[in-house]
């Protein structure tokens, strides 16, 4: 898709269609991404999006389990005293 830059003020910008802009869900922030002679645009997602679906269902299905003991058995707690 071509697409021509425009003018906005000392600047040049792209218009997006409103028809690109509903279907990639773009809200009043993208993230720009230079990538080896490349220009990305890409929605931007809220950090840790979903974490709190994926957290309780982890609790549901019992797997929210610590892997790695917090305490190990040789530890010497009498040197922090």
């Amino acid at each position: 898709m071509d697409v021509s830059l425009i003018s906005i003020g000392n600047s040049k910008g792209i218009r997006l269609s409103k028809t690109l802009i509903e279907k990639y869900n773009l809200q009043d922030t993208i993230e720009l991404i230079l990538e080896k002679g490349y220009i990305i645009l890409k929605p931007k997602t809220k950090a840790r999006k979903g974490w709190e679906k994926s957290f309780k269902k982890m609790h549901e299905n019992g797997d929210d389990k610590l892997l790695v003991s917090d305490v190990f058995k040789d530890e010497d707690f009498e040197e922090w005293n």
